[in-house]
């Protein structure tokens, strides 16, 4: 016999401010099957679980149906109360009164009521055809991968590899490192970017735990949590990284110099053999093939032949390797955005107009002119420099309405640090509003304007264009409302983040979903923050959005306390309401095999009656998500979810079509 109980949520005012819940609980026990249905402040607290774990134990109660908010905020607390009082987890329904009914339906209360008692009418009728699901377990590989080598990158593989486990960490340039790598100070505290980060490196490279697969990326992904196959491509450094002892000699004797340093923002040329930067982990050089003279031509070979460890292997070619990891961390980092979409800015067009970036660059010692900031044009120091903020960044017409959080502080950082270097020059900076959100930043900014004389004009720039030597920049000042118009040296465009332009092939290889501009959906933003929709998927790093330095190191060792948490466990308890084939109806057409994106099923050849062979589909219990799409792709209905069958949906339309 089928003893259902009815529990409803008024969560505090969220629910009860717009559904009468007396109505609500009166209508439920009329229901068939309905044992008792009664109503509480919070069910989601600890006195409306025991209310409910009573209440099983004291009416003997087959199933549960509760009436609260999304599933997703609480489904797992339910089914663990429900559980607690000996109930099979999978005997629960969860009416959404909640974003379903009260959020939606404010402005009609006898509406939403109505509205909150068939949802509970369908959620008691689908109840009536729960059957108890068993749970599924899968065993764990201790191992996990990190993809990409920035800070995030880097901090998390720290702190998996610290816990005990194996950590490979894959970065597709040739050096660990990422875009802090390229900078100068970081803000507010300006310290030395890479006295923070080169330590790190070399911990990362040191590392028992810790294998560096760097000059590689990801190009096949299968599995699920516990047990994902990764296909990795080595690519060929042209050099025998066992034999290397990173003298450099290579480097200084190449003849060719043809190529422009991607690590310098194109600042500069390269040699065709090269390391990124002085302090690249691992210091093993890499052979541009586009570049070298022999590769071009047959002719050359001087690095191989001045190379005294004999490492420059011309017949190198890219390795596939694949290998086995129970969790993985995504933080492959952004991109700068492309500012030659503003032609008003004449970047591209007058050389005296660069990027934040190549800024950083102009000013480290490390960089192409050992920290001496110059005018690209003509290599005569700057007087007066503009900076211009927001470009890439809450803009509706280039699609890019969001803000990039950093802009703002690293030029108010840029600004003092040419003072500092230069201290007879002043700097302009047009901005649109001055966001400083972190620990110190508006302090930060104060000190930029106060101490440091740097004079911020509120107000777009309409147009720069070239007068003799200077360049002319028109723009407004909306606060004193008008005109400016400034004779400039040099001009800084502080260009927005935005996601690396490979990001969404990754994220269809690992099936994690992401949002308009790019950037990585995390499962939620509150209650799951790092986690992806994809269960062992985790992520760190501007590549969920942006984000200063602080914020990327917190959340990478977050994604790593989430790694430590999984790989810990002998096995992992994974979703069992997955699809099931009845091989007796199964035509083995094919189509489910086609359309599953998890590629959780396969076709196999069967004796599904006496003496008879079938070509038939069978499911992957380990792979399949739930999804449903084999299920409504199948023509013959040989294919039912758990949780979710055929005849449990038709009991809740019944209720929608007889009502």
């Amino acid at each position: 016999m089928t003893r259902i109980g009815v529990f409803i949520c008024h969560c505090g005012s969220n629910i009860a401010g717009v559904v009468e819940i007396e109505r609500v609980v009166e209508a439920a026990k009329t229901l068939p099957g309905v044992q008792v249905s009664m109503d509480y402040k919070y069910m989601c607290s600890d006195p409306g679980q025991n209310l409910i774990i009573n209440t099983i134990k004291e009416q003997a109660l087959t199933g549960v149906v509760v009436g609260s908010c999304s599933p997703r905020m609480h489904e797992r607390t339910f089914r663990a109360t429900v559980e607690r009082a000996g109930l099979n987890p999978y005997m629960l329904e969860i009416a959404n009164i909640r974003e379903h009914v009260s959020w939606v339906h404010s402005d009609n209360k006898e509406a939403a009521t109505d509205k909150a008692i068939k949802l509970i009418e369908m959620a008691v009728a689908k109840a009536r055809r729960n059957e108890p699901i068993s749970k599924m377990f899968v065993p764990i590989e201790k191992r996990a991968l990190v993809i990409g080598g920035g800070i995030a990158g880097i901090q998390a593989a720290l702190d998996i590899a610290e816990a005990g486990f194996l950590v490979t960490l894959v970065e597709k340039e040739p050096s660990i490192g990422g875009r802090m790598a390229q900078l100068d100070k970081t803000f507010p505290t300006l310290d030395c970017s890479a006295c923070i980060l080169t330590p790190k490196m070399v911990a990362a490279s040191q590392n028992k735990n810790i294998t560096l697969m760097t000059y590689s990326e990801i190009v096949q992904v299968h599995g699920v949590i516990g047990n994902f196959d990764i296909t990795i491509k080595k690519k060929a450094r042209l050099i025998n990284a066992s034999k290397c002892i990173g003298c450099g000699i290579c480097t200084q004797k190449c003849p060719s110099k043809k190529a422009l340093s991607e690590f310098n923002e194109r600042l500069e040329v390269r040699k065709a053999i090269y390391t990124p930067f002085p302090q690249a982990v691992p210091n093993i050089p890499v052979i541009d093939k586009t570049a070298c003279t022999y590769f071009q031509t047959g002719k050359c070979k001087v690095c191989e032949k001045v190379c005294p460890a004999g490492a420059i292997d011309y017949s190198q070619e890219d390795e596939i390797i694949t290998e086995k990891f129970g969790a993985i961390v995504i933080a492959t980092g952004f991109d700068i955005y492309d500012h030659s979409h503003y032609g008003e800015y004449g970047y591209g067009e007058f050389k005296d107009v660069i990027t934040s970036l190549q800024f950083e660059r102009l000013i480290n010692s490390s960089g192409p002119t050992d920290g001496h900031v110059s005018r690209p044009s003509d290599g005569k120091d700057p007087k007066i420099i503009v900076f211009i903020q927001c470009v890439g960044s809450r803009d509706d017409s280039k699609c890019r309405p969001y803000c990039s959080r950093v802009c703002c502080m690293y030029t108010a950082k840029q600004a003092m640090l040419l003072r500092d270097h230069y201290p007879e020059t002043q700097s302009f900076v047009f901005y649109m509003d001055i966001r400083a959100g972190g620990k110190g930043y508006e302090e930060f900014v104060q000190k930029a304007q106060n101490e440091y004389g740097v004079i911020y004009l509120r107000g777009r720039v309409s147009r720069i264009y070239e007068k003799k030597d200077k360049l002319i920049v028109k723009g407004a000042d909306t606060l004193s409302g008008r005109q400016v118009e400034i004779e400039a040296d040099l001009v800084v465009l502080a260009n927005g983040l935005e996601p690396k332009k490979d990001a969404k092939n990754l994220a269809q290889l690992f099936h994690v979903s992401y949002d308009q501009y790019g950037f990585y959906n995390e499962l939620h933003p509150k209650l799951a923050p790092v986690e992806t929709a994809i269960s062992g998927v985790f992520l760190a790093g501007t590549c969920q959005g942006p984000k200063d330095i602080p914020d990327t190191v917190a959340q990478a060792s977050a994604s790593a306390a989430k790694v430590i948490g999984l790989l810990s466990k002998e096995k992992m308890e994974v979703e069992p309401m997955i699809s099931i084939v009845n091989q007796i109806l199964c035509s083995g057409c094919e189509t489910c095999f086609n359309v599953c994106p998890y590629k959780a099923i396969e076709m196999e050849d069967k004796e599904v009656t006496r003496g008879n062979l079938r070509h038939v589909a069978k499911v992957l219990e380990s792979v399949c998500k739930g999804c449903g799409a084999c299920v409504g792709s199948c023509y013959s209905k040989a294919i039912d979810l758990k949780g979710f069958t055929n005849r449990q949906m038709m009991e809740e339309i019944k209720v929608l079509t007889q009502g």
